[in-house]
């Protein structure tokens, strides 16, 4: 393998990152250890800030290696149009009509269901949110469907007194549901996003080859996970207070939503949307709640410091999967996307010339299989943990109990995807 002094600093930099958001939990027990320096081991605990922090580690990096223009160069020619989508659709799909909307379609599902199988509320509707939102991200984009499945989710579980089992196996099921949930169209998953331009793939070919083994996998682990925790699920309070919100308010959010999506590929024209939208809360904030902006930016900041540290990986990335068979780059590529951004991946993949189309297959496979494995294998996975981590201990996800938590449902999807 060739490389620069750069790049290998790069990669040894991401290693050191990647550790990181295995420490979040430590840096929060220092916190609280040592009251003097809280403050900086409460910033080095949030799993948001790491990847922002350790870019800014790099960009000083490569101004000592090489000098001040070039790093200025390598941080302006970067694509940052991801981390700013993430943004502005969670602030949006965040939103209180929004949030009621879905909440009130849910609520409707549930009730057809309980009338027709005799279920219990709390478990039917735990069902549906595992199930129904993850598919709708092939829709309104993963990131969009996250946000609203992590709320929904807080309020059916999070803010109830729940098992550690429960919070980890939720957010494990949660991961991966969305991972794969989004790869019914061509557009909504982000690794699927980055090739199916070059690879000439459509929404038809998506479905096609990877539509119901999805749809099989999120109904099978959604399933399971009810039937293993529906003891400890309380149904929520009700109330219809969707009834207080007028319905041009929500169509007015929803026509905001999908302005988001469409234009997902142009960020002058969404942020000026997100923009106009902020300001459309702020003249009518009888029908809001609290934007999510802080949320919002610290995904963002996440998310561009991995655009930021994996464009330097491919001088390692890229030989591995050149030398693999269709199969071992499924396995491969999903071990590689735990370790690194699954969009990233496939993206790298995309550029090796003369592949197969079951290499391609295989490749887009893997990497949405193992998007539930860590905070950083899909884009969509900091949005959930910025909405939930408050309710977990020390209010800090450990990544090694959602990796375990994420290993049954990511089974199951690989069996699918396999066998079928």
């Amino acid at each position: 393998m060739n490389f620069t002094p750069t790049e290998l600093g790069a990669s040894i930099i991401f290693a050191i990152a990647v550790i990181h958001t295995f420490c979040t939990g430590y840096f929060e027990t220092l916190a609280s250890k040592s009251p003097r320096h809280a403050g900086l081991w409460h910033l080095l605990g949030e799993v948001e800030i790491v990847f922002g922090f350790w870019a800014a580690v790099l960009a000083i990096y490569i101004c000592f290696v090489d000098d001040l223009s070039t790093a200025k160069h390598y941080l302006n020619t970067r694509n940052y149009t991801e981390p700013l989508f993430v943004f502005a659709i969670m602030i949006v799909a965040g939103s209180k009509p929004i949030l009621q909307a879905a909440t009130q379609i849910l609520y409707g599902f549930s009730r057809v269901i309980q009338l027709v199988l005799r279920t219990k509320k709390a478990p039917t509707l735990y069902f549906l949110t595992l199930f129904i939102t993850p598919l709708l991200g092939s829709l309104i984009t993963e990131p969009a469907a996250m946000t609203l499945a992590a709320f929904l989710l807080r309020d059916l579980v999070y803010r109830h007194q729940c098992s550690k089992a429960l919070l980890f196996g939720t957010l494990g099921v949660l991961f991966v549901n969305i991972s794969i949930g989004g790869t019914l169209t061509n557009f909504a998953a982000p690794p699927v996003l980055m090739v199916a331009t070059a690879w000439e793939w459509s929404s038809a070919f998506m479905f096609a080859h990877f539509g119901l083994e999805s749809i099989i996998a999120i109904f099978i682990n959604a399933f399971a996970i009810t039937l293993l925790f529906h003891k400890q699920l309380i149904a929520p309070e009700t109330g219809d207070h969707t009834a207080q919100i007028p319905l041009t308010v929500i169509l007015i959010h929803l026509l905001f939503l999908f302005g988001v999506v469409y234009f997902a590929h142009d960020p002058v024209i969404f942020m000026w949307l997100l923009l106009f939208f902020i300001g459309y809360t702020t003249a009518y904030p009888k029908f809001q709640s609290r934007l999510i902006l802080k949320e919002a930016l610290l995904v963002g900041f996440f998310l561009a410091g991995l655009v930021v540290l994996g464009a330097l990986q491919s001088w390692w990335l890229q030989p591995i999967l050149e030398n693999m068979s269709p199969t071992a780059v499924f396995y491969g590529s999903m071990a590689l996307t735990a370790i690194t951004d699954n969009a990233a991946l496939t993206y790298l993949g995309s550029l090796v010339t003369g592949t197969s189309a079951e290499f391609k297959l295989a490749l887009v496979g893997g990497a949405v299989a193992g998007g539930g494995l860590t905070v950083i294998a899909n884009a969509p996975n900091p949005a959930g943990i910025a909405i939930l981590r408050n309710y977990f201990p020390n209010a800090a996800v450990s990544a090694s109990l959602l990796l375990l938590a994420a290993l049954p449902p990511t089974i199951v999807t690989i069996l699918v995807y396999r066998l079928m």
